[in-house]
């Protein structure tokens, strides 16, 4: 099923299938599947809450059934790595490299950040050039990971 959550961002374009959260996008999807069964429905219902919630600035961590269903072993490692990312924190690239036991890999951990197929539930506006610079962003314009940043740090409290 695909949904439409509106967040202070834009829309969001969510597809829920068998009862998890498989893919948010910042633009309209292809595919417009609106196959409901009452377990997707109930997700649904789950994720606009959480996503709420967290534009509220009153959740700091999603605690909501997600699943990848596509991408390399080296990316979903990758999206793995930024679930673990803290609300309010900043990591750099090189950081989730290290993380990976391999810090060489800096620009294929930037291009597994930016084909992030769930940001802002895997939170890859989180990590930042190694500089501190604001780099790359799942394909999206910079603003939104500054926006996110911003947001985050606004609700953070030490």
């Amino acid at each position: 099923m695909t949904a439409v959550f509106e967040s202070p961002l834009g829309p969001l374009y969510l597809t829920i299938q068998d009862g998890a959260l498989t893919n948010i996008s910042y633009e309209p999807l292809d595919q417009l599947e609106n196959l409901e069964t009452e377990a997707d429905f109930f997700t649904q219902q789950l994720v606009f809450t959480q996503l709420d919630e967290y534009f509220q600035g009153t959740r700091l961590q999603f605690d909501l059934p997600w699943q990848i269903m596509e991408g390399t072993a080296f990316q979903k490692r990758v999206w793995q790595v930024l679930a673990d990312i803290p609300y309010g924190a900043v990591w750099s690239y090189q950081d989730v490299a290290r993380k990976l036991g391999d810090v060489q890999a800096v620009r294929a951990v930037g291009q597994a950040n930016r084909k992030n197929p769930l940001p802002i539930i895997l939170p890859c506006h989180r990590v930042v050039g190694k500089n501190g610079q604001l780099v790359g962003y799942n394909g999206a314009e910079v603003d939104k990971k500054e926006w996110l940043l911003s947001h985050e740090l606004q609700h953070f409290h030490f």
